[in-house]
């Protein structure tokens, strides 16, 4: 898809939920995120290399209505919170692209669509390296252009300062799942083995309150917390899906599941000398803490970097927080 093909929108863009600007609904106070509507797509085209191919590639970023062309580092566009698994990878001189976030029509606007994919890169025609990759939609940044496949998680920043206490998220989705009942890992430098369990599409929101030692360490406490997992396709869409946060020690909680547990996967951030660091969260915070930031992520595929279900697929669109 190009940017002539995208509906360019008469609407200004929505505020960060963060900001000023709700809507009431009843006893609602509904906050949109910029973008959250899924309206406006920057498209990129890049150009691999040409011992790998050298095709014309689109990456979809979630900003203000553009399109740019050549092989340059995405940084953040118009304000815009989003950030994507759609990366420019650049290894030994090497560029190469992976697109697993899409924007699809839908009515008269657009939604995201995530998918789990098989990533291959063959060097004079040859397949020389398969990797699992999937759809991820996330609050932060990437720090192009990726430079391997070690430790992935250190190339993304991880969630945006947010300093309020919403009661729930709520947003429209879609999903399907692939049948198979185990997942694939493939990382490209191993062979594929098979990893137990069926793989579940997920929407993750974290509020964490975070400091920062002497040494640059990051450190985290679990303010709120919100985990959602989908096992079965549906039928069609459903609207206005309304996930409650839950403040505090959940740990005893009738909702509480193991995924949600503190430290549940490494994360990363950019501290204040600029140096990416895990987000040493260490545990969960009194229920009446203020945050300091929100985690807020989407994903085709729950079980970390490589691993997945290749057929996943996750729509999303009209993402909010609700006070």
């Amino acid at each position: 898809m190009r940017f002539e093909y995208l509906k360019i929108l008469a609407i200004g863009s929505l505020l960060l939920a963060n900001g000023q600007l709700s809507l009431v609904k009843g006893q609602e106070h509904v906050v949109p995120f910029t973008y959250g509507d899924m309206d406006q797509w920057v498209v990129r085209e890049i150009h691999e290399s040409g011992i790998i191919g050298g095709n014309t590639k689109h990456l979809y970023e979630l900003g203000p209505t553009d399109t740019i062309v050549g092989n340059t580092a995405y940084k953040n566009r118009g304000g815009s919170p989003w950030a994507n698994s759609n990366v420019m990878a650049k290894v030994a001189g090497v560029v190469k692209t992976n697109t697993s976030v899409f924007p699809e029509e839908r009515g008269d606007g657009w939604c995201a669509r995530l998918e789990t994919r098989m990533e291959s890169v063959k060097v004079f025609g040859l397949v020389d390296i398969e990797v699992v990759a999937a759809g991820s939609l996330f609050l932060g940044s990437v720090h192009e252009p990726i430079k391997g496949t070690k430790n992935p998680q250190a190339m993304l920043n991880s969630g945006v300062a947010f300093s309020k206490k919403p009661k729930a998220l709520r947003f429209d989705y879609k999903v399907k799942l692939a049948p198979e009942k185990d997942r694939i890992r493939s990382t490209g430098f191993s062979r594929k083995s098979t990893v137990a369990g069926q793989d579940s599409i997920a929407a993750i929101l974290f509020l964490q309150k975070r400091w920062e030692d002497k040494e640059g360490n990051i450190y985290a406490k679990r303010v709120g917390t919100m985990v959602q997992r989908y096992t079965e396709s549906t039928d069609g869409w459903t609207n206005d899906a309304t996930y409650p946060i839950l403040y505090g020690d959940i740990s005893h909680h009738p909702e509480y599941k193991p995924y949600m547990q503190i430290q549940v996967e490494e994360r990363y951030a950019l501290n204040s000398r600029g140096e990416s660091v895990p987000i040493q969260e260490i545990g969960w915070a009194e229920e009446d803490e203020m945050p300091t930031h929100l985690i807020l992520q989407f994903t085709s595929s729950h079980g970390g970097a490589y691993i997945g279900s290749p057929g996943n697929t996750m729509w999303i669109d009209n993402v909010e927080l609700i006070y």
